[in-house]
């Protein structure tokens, strides 16, 4: 039987992403390959609980809502991810997958909406993009940068126009790095340069700090 790693699963408000405040399942694996300088889920680096499919399914139903995001860690590090959010789909969830710019995101089933982190000069890790996988999105799909400086800004604008991410996904968002960048700076330079890009805030850790499992 199919299984993967858990770090926990829980439900809280969205807080990042296209479904912003609305209440989500989330399905956090454990296991990353990557070690950006502000990561806020090193703890689902090692451990988890071994669980089934249909044990996470059953998890994920008694959280009551017809949101899911399958997270990490990286959650595409475990090959058996893509049948569970095949699975989740297929139980009629709205299914999102926050991965990594290194990853491969072939043969994820297109009714996964992939929330796609290409990493920045400033998280230590942007020699593993993996820019194969810009033609693999599709237009519903979402791009994300987080921006921990004046440097990563210029970077993403850049590779925004390069790339012609604006043509190819409807969503491209940029986020402040925790504690490194103001979201109002960063709101401020979005303005000047008129960029067709969504700013978005972490919700839960303005409502509850940062905080696992929340």
């Amino acid at each position: 039987m199919s299984s993967l790693r858990i770090t926990e699963i829980f439900h809280s408000l969205q807080g990042e992403a296209r479904t912003v405040g609305l209440p989500t399942a989330f399905v956090r694996l454990t296991g990353c390959p990557l070690r950006c300088q502000y990561c806020d889920t090193e703890y689902a680096f090692h451990g988890g609980e071994k669980m089934s499919i249909d044990a996470i399914i059953d998890a994920v139903k008694a959280r009551k809502t017809p949101f899911v995001t399958v997270t990490g860690g990286e959650p595409l590090a475990q090959p058996e991810c893509r049948s569970l959010l095949t699975r989740l789909c297929d139980e009629g969830y709205a299914v999102s997958l926050e991965t990594s710019g290194a990853m491969d995101i072939t043969g994820i089933d297109a009714r996964v909406s992939v929330v796609l982190d290409l990493k920045t000069p400033g998280s230590g890790e942007v020699s593993r993009n993996l820019f194969e996988n810009i033609p693999r999105l599709k237009q519903d799909d979402q791009v994300k940068f987080v921006i921990c400086h004046r440097g990563d800004y210029e970077w993403a604008r850049f590779k925004m126009q390069e790339l012609q991410l604006a043509k190819k996904v409807d969503e491209i968002l940029f986020s402040a790095s925790h504690g490194e960048l103001e979201s109002r700076e960063l709101a401020d330079w979005i303005l000047e340069d008129e960029l067709p890009v969504r700013l978005q805030v972490q919700l839960h850790k303005l409502l509850w700090g940062d905080t696992p499992g929340v």
